[in-house]
Parts: structure tokens; C-alpha cells; sequence
């Protein structure tokens, strides 16, 4: 029986196999890339084709991310039907999160369109809604890889649970990926061969299918030859190709190459995703889904650094819920663990449930190897590993190699808890943020100097950047730590004069007269309490559409000098701010422009479950939308167009009180949502205009 640690171990493990495949194979994912092409141009495949700055989200990724999320937001075993709620409320429509290639064309655009219709799953995503083509993309397996590791040991309801959710945009053979890729996964916990493993993907699905025939022909064909993985490829080019199976990515084609590079790599997850890649065809999604069977089997190996550390424990998804889109791999895992020992009723260990919803950051290097996210700047002479050794708590630390500092040498090591578009030098799903920390929230570390050449003349002041201007702000004194001893760091996130902040982290110094060659240990990394957030227009800019540290659907929102401009024909909506945000202070300063509908939200925790307040319909409301509009309170109020309102609203526990030009009109009591993001809304067509925008957290 696997332990809580173990489970997170493999979850961990599985993910970041998962993040390495898809980051791999993106470059030259089809279709203007080939087979041959790639054969032609890279040869054997050894390593990443591109260094990326930070690699930006991916479909991939996206979907185990928040697809899952419906075991948190309904039921620990969902129906399809919940699942589908789950797609509409964190997707931006048309946007992020899904190829968007047309209805009738990309299957989940589809299957989106449909479900907008009121068509349900998992009628959305049938044969007999859609046609098969459509039905029996690659879809069906790519994003299931989450329902495999929150089933541990348990492939039979890991095939039941995947396919339940794949059902609102696939059918037929993509319904038998599901269940295939999810089992694998499932019985990679504890599976003693790669064999082992086909065996039971193979037990889930049934026996006569196109998608076992498949399978066995790669397997036949590893028993004849078990050396030329090229000679297989030769076989599904002939016998399985894109020729025989219509639209853009049939799951056929890449089932086969899926079972060819397991098969081959022979259980290591390096030369696993190096074949799929290099089998061409829809490269990301292959070597992706091999990657977290793979990944999960084998369990990190020190073989994956090359892979692993450009990882960096950190992936990006493109929802639109911002505060989600900066993916703490290890957090992630845990979350996942916890689902996994929630779903069989076992205990789960203090802390983890309530850490799923909690609004600070802690990250405590546990699992061996992880550095969540942390960077250097300023030099070459800083390089960062993951230790065991910690403060006595049973850890671990982030490991900070200072390599021959020479006295005025300087450098920086940070995390970033929000990025901007000039952090990517690639446009794959165009995320959106918002920032995972505000002003007047509590930093704390702990740090351990090891010094092994030099006088010992090193010292460490925090520092925080602000985004917008680049400055960095020293939020204390430079002090010199004793070597052979932790010293504690703790200091408050300023103000930043109302810009974002995007790093944290310590800028080292070194004032001795010899080299200095030795390590800092940083440890137990927290961000506590409450914060507050101030946009004002004027400092922010356009980016991705959109505005900075905000996160939108649909509607046209500008930047207009000093004031942000919302036009739409449907409904639109702004957000900011942490998903988990609970009691607060929301208020912005409203010029309605033209239309009914003028609000501010809050606790909003997606497209279609959130509380708003504000004009609309000759009415001062509070309203709740759950896939589904309440009116929860309203009063008589006659808004004029051109005029600002300062529009707050104060929601603490279960109250509402809202607010107009600092004079209370009107109280609701509602239990639904317990946190969110907040922002502005247009409730329906027409224009308005925001210049002040505030959360001050209670």
C-alpha cells in the first residue's frame, strides 16, 4: 500500500513526465512538421529543440489542471454533466484552454459550442451529435491524466471516471483512449513492467476495438523486432496512418504511436518521449501522455535532469481563472494526493485539505529534487538545487550554489508570482494572470550560509520587484547571516505605488577580499495574510487582448489614458485578484457608458459562479450566478449615463452590503461562495468605463 508521501511522489513524478513530453514535442507538433522532417532536420532526439523562456500553456496541460477540478467543486465521483459545468466555467470562450479551430473542425470547440447550446453531456460530445470524425480525436486521452492519479492502484475506476469525463466532447474510440491512457496510469503506481501495464490498458477497453487492434499491432511488432522502433513507425504509416482516419488528430494514429514509444523506451521516461517525439504526427499530446504513464511508473530519476530543470517545477495553463494559471508542480501533486486518499476514504494527512483552499503559499521542498519555481538573475555565478538539508522540520531546502562571488559581486534568486507577456517568447494558448500576491501580506523563509572559501563576508537583504517599472524594493536591511545556523527572513509586501509585484526573493552581495565559493539554504518559503489590491488604470497596459493582471471573457476591453473601457454585445467580464480571496472590500469607480447592466464581482470563481452587484434594469442589485442568475436583494436606482458611481461592495461570512458613493443602499445573506476572484461585469450588451479598482481583504 502506498504511503501519502509515496502517492504524492508518483503524482509528482507522473506530472512532471507529463510537462517534459508535451514541452519536448511542441516544436514540431503537425502539421507542418512531418515524420519525415523531423527525422530529416534533428536526427536522433536527445534533448529539448528549443530553450524557452518560460514555456507558455498548452492543451495538454490545461485540461488535467482544470478538468479535475469538478471532484472540488460538486462531487468526488462527477457526472459527466458536472464535468461539462466545469469546461464552461473555466474556459474564456474563444481563448486559452482549448484549440480553438472552429465547430465542426476542432473537437472541444465543438463540444463547447454545443454545451453553450444547452445540448448536455455527454450528448455534447457524442457520435451521434457530432459524427465520428469529430468524436474520435486525440482529445479523448489528452486530457485525462488526472483522473489516473487521483485513482492510484485503481485502473478499473480510473478507466470509469475518464471516460465519464471525456464523454462531453468524445465518443467511440476517443472514450477507449480515455480509459486506456487513465488506467495505465492508475496501475503505474504499483505495475512491475511496461507489459504489465499494456496488459491492464488493454483489460478496460474492449477486446474488438480499433483502438486495441492497434495497440496489438505495435506490440506484434516489438515481439518480431524489439530493436528498430523506426520499423514500427514504418508499420503505422502503412497500415494506421492520418490517411485512413479523418480530421485534424484522430486518436487512432497516435494510439499506435502512444504504445510504440512505451514499448520501445522500454520504461525510461527520457528515451520514452524522445521516440514519440520523434515519431511525428501530434507530437506534444504523444509524448505528453506517454510522459505521465512513463513518469509515474519509473518515478523521478537523476537521467531526467536535462529535462526536469527546465521545468522548474512549474507549468502556466491558460484558464480564466489567473490566480490558477501559475502551476506549483508540487502544490499541484499534493492536491491531487488528496483527491486520490478523499476518494478512498482514506485519512488524509493535517493540513493538505485545508491547504487546497488556502490564500498564502508555502513551499517546503519536500519532495526531493523540487525548487518550485524559484530563478537567479543578475549572474551566472548562482546555480540552484534541491537539498535534504533543512531547519528541523524533516524537509528539505532550495540549495543556492554561490560560485566564486569576488568583493561588489552581486546576484538574485526569487520566485515570481506573476508574469507578464514579455516573459514568453512563444504564443501557445495566450494565458492570462493575476498576481498570487498582494500588498501587506507576510513573506517568510528561513536561510543556512555554508561557506567554504572566503572570509565569510556575505549578505542577503529581501527584495520584492514591482512589475510594471522593474524597480526593485528592498523591504529590509542587508544583513550578514552566521554561518552554520539558520537565520530568519520576514518582512511585508509594500505597496509598490499600486503596481504588481513579480518578484521575491533575496539579492545576494559579497564585501570580502577573498573569492567566496560555498551555499545558502533557503527554506520553508511562505506568503501569509491578508492583502490588498489597487489597480489603477493609468500604470497598467494591453496584453494578450486584454489588461494587465486581469483576466477576461469575451467582450472588447481597452485601456482608454486613465481608465479601462468594457464594450460587448452579450455579457463580458474583468477579473483579478487569488481565487481564494474570502472576506473583502471590493469597490471600483463605474462610468456606465450605455446598456442595463453596470456590476462589480466578486467571490467569483469562474465564468458562471460568482456574486455581482451594481446597476441594472433601473435596479440596484445583488445577484448570484450559478449557471443560472438570482436576484438576491434590489432597490429602485436610476443610473446616468457619463456619470462615475464608486460602487463597493463589503461581503464578510455570509453578508453582502453594497454601496454607492460611500453611502450603504442595500444588504443580502448568502452561503453559495465561500471565496473568489472579483472584478467588473457588463451583464449584457453594452459599455462602460472603470478608473479605480480596489480589493481590501478583511
Amino acid at each position: 500500500m502506498l504511503s501519502s508521501s509515496d502517492l504524492v511522489h508518483r503524482i509528482y513524478s507522473g506530472f512532471l513526465g507529463k510537462a517534459i513530453g508535451v514541452r519536448l514535442g511542441a516544436p514540431v507538433e503537425p502539421t507542418i512538421w512531418s515524420y519525415e522532417r523531423i527525422r530529416d532536420t534533428y536526427g536522433e532526439i536527445t534533448g529539448y529543440l528549443r530553450d524557452f523562456k518560460t514555456f507558455a500553456a498548452d492543451d495538454d496541460t490545461n485540461g488535467p489542471v482544470y478538468f479535475i477540478r469538478a471532484m472540488r467543486d460538486y462531487q468526488l465521483v462527477p457526472t459527466p454533466h458536472e464535468v461539462a459545468k466545469t469546461w464552461l466555467n473555466y474556459a474564456a470562450e474563444g481563448h486559452g484552454m482549448y484549440w480553438w479551430g472552429g465547430y465542426g473542425r476542432s473537437t472541444e470547440h465543438t463540444a463547447y459550442l454545443n454545451l453553450r447550446a444547452g445540448i448536455e453531456a455527454p450528448q455534447s460530445g457524442s457520435i451521434a451529435q457530432n459524427g465520428a470524425a469529430i468524436a474520435e480525436q486525440i482529445g479523448g486521452q489528452i486530457f485525462i491524466d488526472s483522473w489516473g492519479w487521483v485513482n492510484a492502484g485503481n485502473p478499473e475506476r480510473a478507466a470509469e471516471m475518464s471516460a465519464s469525463a471525456a464523454s462531453v466532447a468524445h465518443d467511440g474510440e476517443g472514450l477507449n483512449g480515455a480509459r486506456f491512457c487513465a488506467a495505465m496510469i492508475a496501475a503505474a503506481f504499483t505495475a512491475k513492467s511496461v507489459e504489465q501495464l499494456f496488459e491492464i490498458g488493454l483489460s478496460v477497453i474492449p477486446s474488438d476495438s480499433t483502438y486495441a487492434a492497434v495497440v496489438r499491432a505495435v506490440l506484434g511488432q516489438h515481439q518480431n523486432d524489439p530493436d528498430d522502433w523506426r520499423a514500427c513507425r514504418e508499420l503505422l504509416t502503412r497500415d494506421w496512418g492520418y490517411d485512413r482516419y479523418p480530421g485534424v488528430c484522430h486518436i487512432i494514429p497516435n494510439a499506435g504511436v502512444l504504445a510504440l514509444a512505451m514499448i520501445y523506451g522500454k520504461g525510461e521516461l527520457c528515451r520514452t518521449v524522445e521516440i514519440a517525439t520523434m515519431c511525428g504526427w501530434d507530437t506534444d499530446c504523444n509524448a505528453g501522455n506517454a510522459g505521465a504513464i512513463i513518469g509515474t511508473f519509473e518515478g523521478i530519476q537523476p537521467s531526467w535532469d536535462k529535462y526536469r530543470k527546465p521545468i522548474n517545477d512549474m507549468v502556466v495553463t491558460s484558464g480564466v481563472t489567473g490566480a490558477l494559471n501559475i502551476v506549483d508542480v508540487p502544490t499541484f501533486a499534493r492536491e491531487l494526493a488528496t483527491l486520490s486518499l478523499q476518494l478512498d476514504g482514506k485519512d488524509v494527512p493535517g493540513g493538505w485539505a485545508e491547504a487546497m483552499e488556502d490564500r498564502s503559499v508555502h513551499f517546503d521542498f519536500a519532495l526531493p529534487g523540487s525548487t518550485h519555481g524559484f530563478k537567479t538573475s543578475g549572474t551566472n555565478q548562482l546555480e540552484l538545487n534541491w537539498t535534504a538539508k533543512d531547519n528541523g522540520s524533516g524537509t528539505g531546502a532550495l540549495e543556492i550554489l554561490i560560485d566564486r562571488f569576488e568583493r561588489g559581486q552581486s546576484g538574485k534568486v526569487f520566485w515570481k508570482p506573476f508574469y507578464r507577456r514579455t516573459d514568453f517568447d512563444d504564443e501557445r494558448y495566450r494565458p492570462m494572470f493575476s498576481p498570487l500576491v498582494a500588498s501587506g501580506q507576510t513573506v517568510s523563509f528561513d536561510i543556512f550560509m555554508e561557506p567554504w572559501e572566503g572570509d565569510g563576508h556575505l549578505r542577503v537583504a529581501p527584495y520584492v520587484r514591482a512589475t510594471m517599472s522593474k524597480s526593485i524594493i528592498e523591504t529590509g536591511a542587508y544583513e550578514q547571516p552566521a554561518a552554520g545556523s539558520w537565520t530568519h527572513i520576514e518582512f511585508t509586501v509594500p505597496d509598490a505605488d499600486g503596481e504588481a509585484i513579480d518578484e521575491i526573493g533575496l539579492d545576494i552581495e559579497y564585501f570580502g577580499r577573498l573569492k567566496f565559493l560555498g551555499k545558502l539554504h533557503l527554506a520553508h518559503f511562505r506568503v501569509t495574510g491578508k492583502g490588498t489590491t489597487r489597480i489603477d488604470p493609468a500604470k497598467e497596459v494591453e496584453e494578450w487582448d486584454a489588461i494587465t493582471r486581469f483576466t477576461w471573457n469575451r467582450g472588447y476591453w481597452k485601456k482608454d489614458g486613465a481608465t479601462i473601457t468594457g464594450l460587448t454585445d452579450t455579457d463580458a467580464d474583468l477579473w483579478t485578484g487569488h481565487l481564494y480571496t474570502r472576506d473583502a472590500v471590493v469597490s471600483a469607480e463605474i462610468t456606465p457608458q450605455s446598456g442595463a447592466s453596470h456590476l462589480v464581482s466578486f467571490r467569483a470563481q469562474g465564468t458562471s459562479r460568482f456574486y455581482a452587484a451594481g446597476f441594472e434594469d433601473g435596479k440596484l442589485r445583488i445577484i448570484r450566478e450559478d449557471f443560472g442568475k438570482s436576484v438576491l436583494a434590489e432597490t429602485d436606482f436610476a443610473v446616468e449615463f457619463g456619470r462615475t458611481y464608486r460602487l463597493a461592495v463589503d461581503v464578510k461570512e455570509t453578508s453582502i452590503a453594497v454601496s454607492v458613493d460611500g453611502e450603504k443602499l442595500l444588504t443580502a445573506s448568502d452561503d453559495r461562495f465561500a471565496y473568489g476572484q472579483a472584478g467588473v461585469r457588463l451583464g449584457g450588451p453594452g459599455r462602460l468605463a472603470v478608473s479605480k479598482f480596489e480589493i481590501v481583504e478583511q
